[in-house]
């Protein structure tokens, strides 16, 4: 799908307010309503726009600790990182976690109710089928910047 100025900047309004009117939209692009819904409409139905949702802060709600680790793997096959990433996707305490290259073979991030919930988690991996060889736990202090990447158009 090929996007121009308009929807890119479509996507750049709603990334920032996902309520904001089909009107004040369609002002915003300065597009008519009836071209900018039915650029919203294509947008959606191509799997470009998602959905919408409401950026909840977690630690209002509930009391987490966030806790990075670094994993290397003891085998590097196919059945192993599977194995591995399948066991991740099925742990609700893991809210990210990314295959990286250089020196180790994961970057996760975890968020417990405590350290010592995280431990007990650790505990369990380490016993359990997940051919672990070894880990490093980076517990975070402070979250200096959070965002989505900026949209960028480059017209050309």
């Amino acid at each position: 799908m090929k996007l121009d100025r308009y929807d890119f900047r479509i996507l750049e309004i709603l990334a920032r307010d996902g309520r904001i009117t089909k009107s004040r939209l369609a002002e915003a692009i300065n597009l008519s309503v009836s071209p900018c819904w039915e650029r919203l409409r294509r947008l959606e139905k191509a799997g470009v726009i998602e959905g919408y949702s409401a950026r909840i802060n977690p630690r209002a709600v509930l009391k987490r600790t966030p806790v990075w680790m670094q994993i290397e793997l003891k085998q590097h096959n196919a059945e192993s990182f599977s194995r591995f990433e399948q066991f991740v996707r099925d742990t609700p305490e893991v809210t990210e976690c990314v295959a990286v290259g250089g020196g180790v073979d994961y970057l996760v991030k975890v968020e417990a109710e405590s350290i010592d919930a995280y431990q007990r988690l650790i505990d369990e991996w380490l016993v359990s089928d997940l051919g672990i060889e070894r880990y490093f736990t980076y517990i975070v202090t402070k979250t200096v910047k959070r965002q989505d990447p900026p949209l960028v158009f480059d017209e050309e």
